[in-house]
């Protein structure tokens, strides 16, 4: 916190004016989890995991056989319109290839 004194020239008053620095907030973070189902092949979900989380294979291939043994894998954590956007996408483009995968969204 700063202070700064002001003599003002007509009159001989002091004025005391204190400033605050506002702290800025981290933005809160969330996972994003696939979630599993019995349509979607292994292979398509190392492609979407390669193509919209930036996986190499090794990562990708770990990843999709946690989903397809646990129901569930963490692909990343994100910022909320991050991570909103990659579960749009993978959806999208799950949707426009014929398979009912989904993503949810957890925040940490």
């Amino acid at each position: 916190m700063s202070e700064f004194i002001k003599n003002t020239v007509n009159k001989n008053e002091v004025v005391i004016e204190k400033r605050t620095k506002k702290k800025l907030k981290k933005p809160s973070l969330y996972k994003v989890v696939m979630l599993n189902d019995d349509y979607t092949p292994m292979d398509f979900v190392v492609y979407l995991l390669k193509t919209f989380f930036h996986m190499n294979t090794d990562q990708a291939s770990k990843i999709m056989l946690e989903v397809h043994n646990k129901g569930a894998g963490i692909c990343g954590v994100f910022t909320l319109e991050i991570a909103e956007t990659k579960i749009l996408k993978v959806i999208n483009t799950s949707r426009k290839n014929g398979f009912p995968l989904l993503c949810t969204l957890e925040k940490l």
